[in-house]
């Protein structure tokens, strides 16, 4: 039986990050000014061809995806949940599956690609974009039909190229993966990063990162409860290895330190199901954001968090996250 996933809240919700996106459209309709109102739903219009549109669909060892486009369509981030739930939440936001261009994944473990393949047979124009590498180690880890190589497109570290009308860099991150990417994606002026499943900050990562006006951040574990938690040793000590996952306390001080006025949101990913929680991940950023002086929202759209320097947000490890549309305010 395939579960139905209803329209809610969260997938009703579209949050704008932009002060040009804020318009008294009671005033605009009052003005006896010709052409006010028109003017505004003119320029509003085109702030939102210019956005940015966000959502995870589940974002932890049990399976990661996450759409990122424009008014025109865009790509999935990993290809981890399943794909009836991804169609179903897309379709919800206006999102039909002629619409997604392609599968860009990180690397080759079964939460980032359970379902690539199933995606791709059944919408045959989407396509997978990763490195020659990853795709080896796919096709060596997992039990999946080597005719996934005819939908695959080889992609280069540090090699731009293009795909939904979005310009894609992918570049070296720190795991036990095969050949594992983040990516930076850029769109009218905004640049958003991924960077997941890494235990430390590569010199790479760190380039890119720095760039971002929305970063997509692992945060997984929070030691205290890693040290005091059920884990085997080597798999506690496989977790904080370069090549394992990222602290809260590391992701926080690396944001902290290199907020600009630039940064917008940080989306907390992969966060652990057993070490870790939203509530505390949100707060070791938030106090690290605050202590160097950043004023922090909660990403809900709200006035009070339109104010704030930049939003952080834990995205859900099983659920569906908000529907962000994201562009960088004006200087």
């Amino acid at each position: 039986m395939v579960k139905k996933y209803v329209k809610n809240e969260r997938q009703q919700a579209i949050i704008f990050d932009a002060d040009d996106f804020a318009v008294d459209f009671d005033a605009a309709e009052s003005s006896s000014e010709p052409g006010f109102a028109d003017a505004v739903g003119e320029n509003n219009a085109v702030a939102a061809d210019e956005a940015l549109r966000f959502i995870s669909f589940g974002s932890g060892s049990s399976g990661n995806c996450a759409y990122l486009g424009t008014s025109a369509g865009g790509i999935l981030i990993d290809a981890g949940v399943d794909a009836g739930k991804v169609f179903e939440v897309l379709a919800l936001n206006g999102v039909t599956p002629e619409m997604v261009k392609g599968i860009c994944l990180t690397h080759d473990h079964g939460d980032h690609v359970r379902y690539v393949y199933q995606i791709v047979r059944r919408y045959r124009h989407i396509h997978i974009y990763c490195t020659p590498r990853t795709l080896n180690g796919i096709l060596r880890r997992h039990s999946i039909s080597r005719r996934i190589k005819d939908y695959h497109e080889a992609i280069f570290k540090e090699i731009p190229f293009t795909l939904a009308g979005m310009t894609l860099t992918a570049f070296e991150v720190s795991h036990d993966g095969t050949d594992n990417s983040g990516y930076m994606i850029e769109y009218s002026g905004s640049r958003f990063v991924v960077a997941t499943d890494m235990g430390c900050i590569t010199d790479r990562a760190d380039f890119y990162m720095k760039q971002a006006n929305f970063l997509m951040i692992e945060s997984n574990y929070d030691d205290v409860m890693l040290t005091n938690g059920p884990y085997k040793e080597y798999l506690k000590a496989r977790i904080r290895d370069v090549k394992g996952h990222l602290d809260n306390k590391v992701a926080a001080g690396f944001v902290a330190g290199n907020c600009t006025d630039d940064l917008k949101y940080v989306f907390l990913c992969h966060l652990s199901h057993d070490n870790n929680t939203p509530e505390i991940a949100v707060k070791e950023m938030r106090n690290a954001l605050e202590a160097s002086g950043k004023s922090v929202g909660k990403g809900e759209g709200t006035l009070s968090d339109r104010a704030k320097d930049v939003q952080v947000v834990a995205l859900p490890r099983f659920d569906p996250s908000l529907w962000y549309v994201l562009r960088r305010s004006s200087v």
